[in-house]
């Protein structure tokens, strides 16, 4: 692999993180936009006037909900449409933390919604609701796949509460959670039929007519074409499985224009794996070393059915890829000076960001804790003897579940600890992946330590 030199490398960098930086702005400003000419849209056909007596105000409310709920619903479904621009400029860890700050608070709007505007109806009466809603549910045209599209989105909604998700496999969420789709399209007929803002105004009917024409080729063209094309084109196969510690296995694979994959270090790939148990269902896995014209390869823990699957995989077995994803690569650097930190199996990406990654001698330094048995430790060491790479072992096990710290240093608190192994951690590029409580501890420290976000790049692992 020819690595690019490092001054132009964070040169590079720098201009692409300048160019994030303006998608995500406009993301940002594109939603709010799009909330405060609903909102405009509103006020315009009297919503504020309506507000003068008990039942125009409960429905007029009522309205307004549902205006605000499908705006975030649609970005919800955009979030997590696997739009590249996207991906690239939040990465996979924040849009998946935006997506669900989204998505609960257009479930609520969408309750506030159904319960006012019922409650309107019912000419405030609360003891005409049960009634009410029955009729409209009933007569309304649309409405009655619109309370189908409430229930698919209730499901949703309650496994992704944290408590519920750690109940169930996350084979099944990931299966449950394909149900906010057919939510969304049950909740657009209703809208069509008897939504007063979307007839009456011809800008308006453009705007939702647009928004949820972008949004259903967004789905279909990223999360359906495109990883179909890719998987063709690039036509994946397993070429080894190969045991690396107690219950972690490397699985090796081949293909054509590999280079052509855009699989740089540290990204992650959505993966299944034709032939064994629970192929339909996609799983996230990163690559563990640097990718080249010949071939990739990816390393994983045995942890649910999926995963423990692939111990057993034949050579020769096909495979389906959607990606790359995710911000834990070169993309995202912005300093001459990094630092790699994983525990566990999160060391994966890490360990092909040091290969992967341009950098002169003690420019980049590994911080790896394990409980039992490091990951890659010959190939690291190779590393550190060829290339100058600094490398950290941090064994045992995590003090308590607020710490990143393994036991063993008493009388120090993490920031300390991490300062003592890195004093110029405030310098750097710091590239972290583990599990998620322990990624959110070693952040935490880091950024008391003075690390500033721009410059701490996380993956977690964990769901």
């Amino acid at each position: 692999m020819t690595s690019i030199p490092i001054a132009p490398a964070v040169r590079i960098a720098g201009s692409r993180a300048r160019l994030d930086e303006a998608v995500r702005l406009l993301a940002g400003a594109t939603l709010w936009s799009a909330l405060l000419l609903v909102t405009y849209w509103w006020e315009a056909d009297g919503g504020l006037q309506d507000l003068g007596s008990w039942a125009g105000a409960l429905t007029s409310i009522g309205r307004l909900s549902a205006l605000l709920s499908s705006v975030l619903l649609l970005a919800q479904v955009i979030l997590m449409a696997r739009v590249p621009v996207l991906e690239s400029a939040f990465g996979q860890d924040r849009l998946v933390r935006f997506h669900r700050i989204v998505g609960f608070t257009s479930f609520n709007l969408l309750v506030a919604h159904l319960v006012l505007i019922t409650w309107g109806y019912a000419a405030g009466s609360l003891l005409r609701w049960p009634a009410e809603l029955w009729s409209l549910t009933w007569t309304y045209p649309g409405l009655l796949l619109a309370v189908a599209g409430t229930v698919a989105l209730v499901m949703v909604v309650v496994t992704s509460i944290k408590a519920a998700r750690r109940r169930i496999r996350y084979e099944s969420w990931h299966l449950l959670h394909l149900y906010g789709y057919l939510g969304a399209g049950l909740a657009l007929p209703h809208q069509l039929w008897t939504g007063q803002e979307f007839l009456q105004r011809p800008g308006a009917t453009l705007f939702w007519w647009t928004a949820w024409g972008v949004t259903a080729a967004a789905v279909l063209v990223f999360r359906v074409g495109l990883p179909l094309w890719r998987s063709l084109r690039h036509d994946l196969r397993v070429v080894a499985v190969v045991p690396e510690a107690p219950g972690v296995v490397s699985v090796h694979l081949s293909g054509r224009d590999l280079e052509r994959l855009r699989g740089h270090a540290g990204r992650f790939f959505t993966w299944r794996f034709l032939g064994a148990p629970g192929w339909s269902r996609a799983h996230p896995y990163s690559l563990s070393a640097a990718p080249g014209p010949h071939g990739l390869r990816i390393t994983v823990r045995a942890a649910g059915d999926g995963s423990a699957a692939l111990t057993t995989l034949a050579t020769g077995s096909r495979v389906l890829v959607e990606g790359p994803y995710g911000r834990l690569s070169a993309r995202a650097r912005t300093l001459s000076k990094v630092v790699l930190i994983g525990s566990g199996v999160g060391m994966a990406p890490l360990r092909s960001l040091a290969e992967g990654l341009s950098y002169a001698p003690g420019e980049a330094l590994v911080l790896h804790r394990f409980r039992d048995r490091p990951l890659f430790a010959a190939e690291l060491a190779e590393l550190a003897r060829t290339r100058g790479l600094g490398l950290v072992d941090l064994p045992g096990r995590r003090r308590h579940e607020g710490s990143w710290v393994g036991t063993g240093y008493a009388g120090h608190d993490d920031v300390q600890v991490l300062l003592g192994w890195v004093p110029d951690i405030a310098d750097r590029d710091v590239y972290v992946c583990g599990p998620s409580g322990w990624t959110d501890s070693l952040c935490r420290a880091a950024r008391a330590a003075g690390v500033r976000d721009q410059n701490l790049h996380v993956e977690s692992f964990g769901w």
